[in-house]
């Protein structure tokens, strides 16, 4: 069973579906002991961090996410799911994430002139189809070549302290970590569930994958 994480935001039925339509057995749950149990954890994230971050506090899920990775069982973390991994995050103030990897999230610069735009700026949120550049071939992008088109929608990147937990990087005027990968850990910027073919492959092969 894979567990896929409700703290009350998300696109969580979408993240089941796309899990269901690849064969793989899929629970939206805020159980700690079910996230235990499970073979496999999800946490997608669609909002802002501060407010995740507080629901995790308020539905006592913070301890059970530390005590699956540190299992280690495959943990999968899908656009916010990504970026509350870090050390911090600048959005709206300064605020704590889970610091299970060090780094902090910065929103894009605006103005920067790098993407075409009707007023010659990159255009916040970075929102729609981009192409991903593979570092390291992660387990869940097996198959997955440089260049294949994944969706986004975010405002706010990460920027890690040590760039080797890179697995994909992502042009949107200068390029960004849009993917990491550090032992059973995969998080991804861009939404596989919104990806069709490319994201069903990761969401597959992440249900394959036995770290």
């Amino acid at each position: 069973m894979i567990a896929i994480v409700d703290y009350g935001m998300g696109n969580l039925r979408s993240v089941q579906k796309a899990f269901e339509t690849v064969g793989h057995q899929a629970a939206v749950t805020r159980d700690p002991r079910a996230i235990a149990d499970a073979s496999h954890v999800v946490l997608p994230g669609v909002g802002a961090f501060a407010d995740c971050m507080a629901n995790l506090q308020r539905y006592s899920l913070v301890e059970p996410i530390r005590q699956a990775i540190a299992s280690g069982k495959p943990f999968l973390g899908i656009c916010l799911g990504l970026q509350l991994l870090f050390t911090e995050s600048e959005e709206f103030g300064l605020h704590k994430g889970l610091g299970l990897l060090s780094g902090r999230v910065k929103k894009f610069p605006f103005g920067n002139g790098h993407a075409p735009a009707a007023n010659g700026r990159l255009k916040v949120p970075h929102m729609g189809w981009n192409g991903v550049t593979v570092q390291r071939t992660a387990p869940p992008l097996r198959g997955i070549a440089s260049g294949e088109q994944f969706y986004f929608v975010h405002s706010y990147y990460v920027e890690p302290r040590d760039m080797s937990v890179a697995a994909t990087m992502t042009d949107y005027g200068p390029p960004f970590v849009s993917s990491v990968w550090r032992d059973n850990i995969f998080a991804c910027q861009f939404h596989p569930e919104k990806s069709q073919a490319a994201g069903l492959r990761i969401v597959r092969n992440f249900g394959e994958w036995r770290a």
